[in-house]
């Protein structure tokens, strides 16, 4: 293989911080290369200087024998490096091919793209209807879209950001046969995920970044998740024992529950139910937009249903709001971590305020107590790990994985009955995570109620005495997460609610 990519001494420094420091090394035609390291690590700021998104400070690169400093992405894609990111840009209320067209610098016409959409589709085994809306697909399809969309542009080079945070396993199967043929046919790809098993299957070499400097490079078929993961943190990887379950009495009951969405594009939810037990984590499994965010609003209080279809230690609270089931212990973390579960251009000192005025007692009589509240954020930065110049940073200059180790922590600490997360690890690196899921399970064994709604099967699977699965707004019944096998899962998420072998058995 010859030298697609070489990277010569990139830097890029923002105020207080240097995102990359003096970073070199080379991607060969045709490799899967994976790009590792901590959240805050610099991975984002190097694929968007490849990206033309970000101008670099110093250094070069080299593309194909040629110089390369694309000023913009229009440029990148010129010159053959594509980019399918971790939050997709598709308009719902557009169909494959409009919103195909809007992402191309010089789409065919209509006739002709969605001819071109199925054959590559078709050869790629990701099949597409051109004219089906965006809007009526699953998270997984729209995934589709995206790298359809940059094959379409004949790239060289294709930069994967968290690919598989939001897909079944069996989706994730499809993908890794895509990415392995454009692979054979000589396409590069740089590969970004936490997912450490997925690099030790899929990728041929790994770059190591920590702090912003590379700090290692390694082939990953020569590793395992746990050298890997010490490579990224430059130390030895933390294993906590196993909590043991000891469930208490019923803290939460779901009953019937049945919500029309409010997003047009949202999924309505048809005669929920589950009981939730003290000590207990109740694992939620599904693909995206199966009834994930609706689910999280009712428990939450922001979605008010029938009183009695919520019951929170015995007392219907289906029509109170998200502050008085906060006094009463039910809290939540929603997935969004920017705008839902903190407000961007607020301190974390104000954030941490938000929501744990009631519990931690941060405004007796109404008035702010300042003290007490930046000693609760100080305390969470503390506790949680939480990389950060202080507690007077807005929550916006957070990388995403210090966000989300904040926003839990925040949760944790007011001491909730029943604390319930969505997509607690995404975008989280492999020491975060093993330290936020520890906490839920601390949290479970000090007597708390867990509900934790995952994407991530491992991670479930790990975290979750009890497991269901969500899909087309229908939970299944609940039963022990020991014992089962992904497989089944997988089926249980395509739809499949009754069907497993584990729930004949």
């Amino acid at each position: 293989m010859s030298t697609l990519l070489e990277i010569n001494g990139l830097s890029k420094s923002y105020p207080g911080v240097k995102a990359n420091d003096d970073i070199s090394f080379a991607i060969q035609e045709g490799e899967i290369h994976a790009l590792l390291g901590e959240n805050g690590a610099g991975k984002s700021t190097l694929v968007k200087m490849i990206y033309g998104l970000v101008k670099p400070d110093e250094g070069q690169m080299v593309l194909n024998g040629a110089p390369f400093a694309p000023a913009k992405p229009h440029a990148a894609r010129a010159s053959g490096v594509s980019m399918v990111f971790q939050h997709f840009s598709l308009f719902e209320a557009l169909t494959v091919a409009e919103n195909i067209t809007l992402g191309m610098d010089d789409a065919p016409n209509r006739k002709e793209l969605s001819e071109k959409i199925r054959a590559v589709s078709e050869d790629y085994g990701l099949p597409l209807d051109p004219d089906r809306l965006i809007g009526d697909m699953s998270v997984g399809e729209r995934q589709r879209v995206e790298i359809i969309r940059c094959l379409l542009q004949n790239p060289r080079l294709l930069i994967m950001d968290e690919p598989t945070s939001v897909l079944t396993p069996q989706e994730v199967d499809t993908l890794f046969g895509t990415l392995r043929k454009l692979s054979a046919n000589g396409v590069a790809i740089l590969y970004i995920s936490h997912k450490l098993d997925e690099i030790l299957a899929l990728c041929d070499h790994a770059t190591i970044l920590r702090m912003g400097k590379v700090v290692d490079t390694c082939t990953p078929k020569d590793e395992t998740a746990k050298s890997l993961a010490e490579m990224m943190i430059g130390g030895e990887l933390e294993i906590h024992a196993e909590t043991a379950f000891m469930p208490g009495a019923e803290a939460l009951e779901v009953k019937g529950l049945t919500l029309i969405s409010a997003d047009a594009f949202g999924t309505s939810l048809k005669n929920v139910g589950f009981t939730l037990r003290k000590g207990e984590v109740l694992g939620i499994g599904g693909v995206a937009g199966n009834g994930q965010d609706e689910i999280l609003a009712v428990l939450s209080g922001e979605a008010k249903v029938g009183a009695e279809m919520v019951r929170l230690n015995g007392e219907g609270v289906g029509q109170m709001g998200p502050n008085e089931r906060r006094e009463k212990g039910l809290l939540s973390a929603p997935e969004e971590r920017l705008g839902h579960a903190a407000a961007p251009m607020m301190s974390l000192s104000q954030n941490a305020f938000l929501t744990g005025r009631i519990r931690k007692g941060l405004a007796p009589g109404g008035v702010m107590k300042t003290r007490k509240t930046n000693r609760f954020a100080r305390d969470i930065i503390e506790k949680f790990d939480v990389r950060t110049p202080g507690i007077h940073v807005a929550a916006k200059a957070l990388s995403g994985g210090n966000l989300q180790k904040f926003v839990i922590g925040r949760e944790v600490l007011q001491g909730p009955e029943v604390l319930v997360v969505n997509q607690p690890t995404w975008g989280v690196d492999a020491a975060a995570a093993a330290s936020i899921r520890q906490a839920l399970r601390q949290l479970a064994a000090s007597g708390a109620a867990v509900i934790v709604i995952s994407q991530d099967l491992d991670e479930l699977m790990e975290m979750s005495d009890t497991f269901a699965v969500l899909s087309e707004g229908q939970l299944s019944k609940p039963q022990p997460a020991e014992g089962l096998t992904i497989e089944e899962i997988g089926l249980m998420m395509g739809g499949d609610l009754e069907g497993t072998h584990h729930a004949e058995a």
